[in-house]
């Protein structure tokens, strides 16, 4: 079986159990303190799983080749393939991937292997905190490296915007910019990581954190695709863009909206601290 989106802790334990050909990756992270999350994943991972650290391995920054701007650029497909094959990642794996921070983090290496190509990819769903609950078991300390492989490169499987398009297209009904922020930073009443605060006019607010349960696992489908219309109030989903700070927590919403039936959606990945380094952009404040 093929896991594209969710992964149950049970779920995961049992092809770990059968043996299928298998990666996890442990992507916890912590933005005001980013050697937090290596020194959490050398307390407890679980077992054999590989570290994917957001600023060493999943962005490019001061990276000329860098696929999009902002604080967390996004390295070019074929060098983020190039780290896939040297940690032992192969195309006909399935990838899972996981943090202990609500889906905040993982969620960029879910985005970034479909935009490589890959479609066996799905979240833990509850994260290191719903494995240790069901019982799974966890290792210290770092893990030994897994022999390298060829990871190949295939057509992309998500949407990537730039700052040109979504400009292009601003006050347009042919796109729904949706911010992932926490509302008092979409209103722009407080800015901790980036020199401008406020959003991108017309965009709607949907922090990531509304798409989670009190269990840390995403709502039901139904629940999600109920509040979801709700919020886009009769725009077409297949017209969303989703952004955030530096396109990373914007990524549960993506995923919330494929749990929904409502999937297409692309991603303005360089989001506000690209949008807000130009003083030619237009920004609102509400």
């Amino acid at each position: 079986m093929r896991y594209t989106t969710l992964i149950s802790a049970a779920e995961l334990q049992s092809l770990m159990d059968r043996g299928a050909p298998l990666m996890v990756f442990d992507c916890s992270f912590d933005l005001m303190k980013p050697e937090a999350g290596d020194q959490q994943f050398l307390e407890a991972h679980i077992p054999e799983a590989v570290r994917a650290h957001l600023d060493l391995h999943l962005s490019a920054k001061a990276d000329p080749d860098a696929a999009s701007g902002g604080r967390h650029p996004l390295p070019s497909r074929e060098k983020f393939a190039a780290w896939l094959g040297s940690v032992g990642f192969g195309n006909p794996m399935q990838a899972v991937v996981y943090d202990r921070q609500g889906a905040n983090y993982c969620g960029r290496l879910w985005w970034m292997l479909r935009w490589a190509g890959h479609a066996n990819v799905a979240l833990l769903d509850g994260g290191l905190q719903a494995w240790m609950a069901a019982g799974g078991v966890v290792s210290a300390g770092p893990t030994a490296a897994h022999a390298a492989q060829s990871f190949a490169l295939a057509p992309a499987r998500t949407l990537l915007a730039d700052a040109a398009q979504v400009t292009a297209q601003l006050g347009s009904e042919s796109q729904v910019l949706v911010d992932a922020r926490t509302p008092a930073r979409y209103r722009g009443e407080v800015e901790p990581l980036d020199p401008v605060a406020g959003h991108i006019p017309g965009a709607l607010n949907r922090p990531f954190n509304q798409n989670m349960g009190a269990d840390g696992r995403f709502k039901p489908a139904a629940v999600l695709r109920a509040e979801w219309l709700e919020l886009l109030a009769g725009r077409d989903p297949a017209r969303v863009v989703h952004h955030c700070g530096s396109g990373v927590s914007a990524v549960p919403n993506i995923v919330a909206m494929e749990i929904a039936d409502l999937g297409g959606t692309a991603l303005y990945a360089g989001s506000w601290s690209d949008w807000c380094s130009d003083p030619g952009r237009p920004v609102a404040r509400v």
